[in-house]
C-alpha cells in the first residue's frame, strides 16, 4: 500500500508518501509544497492542488492520511487552513485515493504509542522507524511522515471500517 501522508496548511503543506508492505516501511519522497506570503490566496490554492496533483500521478498512493482540523486562537488562519484543507482533499478525490483523517493524540497513539508524547519524541520515531539519518525539515515534512505512518498502523483496523 501506498500513503501520501499531509499535513495541511496554505504556507506550507508537509508531504511524505511511504510503501507500506509486510509491516516494513519504505520512503518514497517527503518534501513540503510552499506558498510565499505575498501570493494571491486563491493562486496559492492553486498551487497547492497543482502539486499535490503531480504527487498523486507520480506515486499513485492508494490513500492519503490528512490531520483532522482543530480551530485554534486566530480565526482567520483556521478559516484559510480549512479552505487549503478543502483543496487538498478534492485533489485526493480527483485523483482516486481514498482519505483517512487522523488527530493529534491519534498519530502520537500510533507513532510512539503514548497520545501525550511530545513533538520531539514523535519526530524521533518517525525517523527510526523509517530508518532516516535525520529527522525531515521542516517540521510539516516529519509531521506528515508520522501522518502516513498512523495510517499503515491504522489501516487494518476496526477504527477504519465504518
Amino acid at each position: 500500500m501506498i500513503i501520501l501522508g499531509i499535513d495541511p496548511g496554505y504556507a506550507i503543506v508537509g508531504f511524505g508518501i511511504i510503501r507500506y508492505e509486510n509491516n516494513r516501511f519504505t520512503v518514497l519522497d517527503f518534501g513540503a509544497i510552499t506558498t510565499p506570503a505575498g501570493m494571491d490566496f486563491t493562486e496559492r490554492l492553486k498551487a497547492i492542488y497543482e502539486d499535490l496533483s503531480y504527487l498523486f500521478q507520480k506515486y499513485k498512493p492508494d490513500a492519503m492520511a490528512i490531520e483532522k482540523l482543530f480551530f485554534n486562537t486566530n480565526k482567520k488562519t483556521a478559516v484559510d487552513v480549512a479552505q487549503a484543507r478543502g483543496v487538498i482533499l478534492l485533489a485526493a478525490k480527483m485523483n482516486g485515493a481514498d482519505c483517512f483523517e487522523y488527530t493529534p493524540l491519534q498519530v502520537k497513539q500510533s507513532v510512539v504509542g503514548y497520545g501525550r508524547a511530545e513533538k520531539k519524541q514523535v519526530q524521533e520515531m518517525t525517523r527510526q522507524l523509517l530508518n532516516l539519518s535525520a529527522v525531515p525539515k521542516p517540521d510539516d515534512t516529519a509531521d506528515a511522515l508520522a501522518m502516513a505512518i498512523c495510517h499503515a498502523h491504522c489501516s487494518g483496523s476496526v477504527y477504519l471500517r465504518r
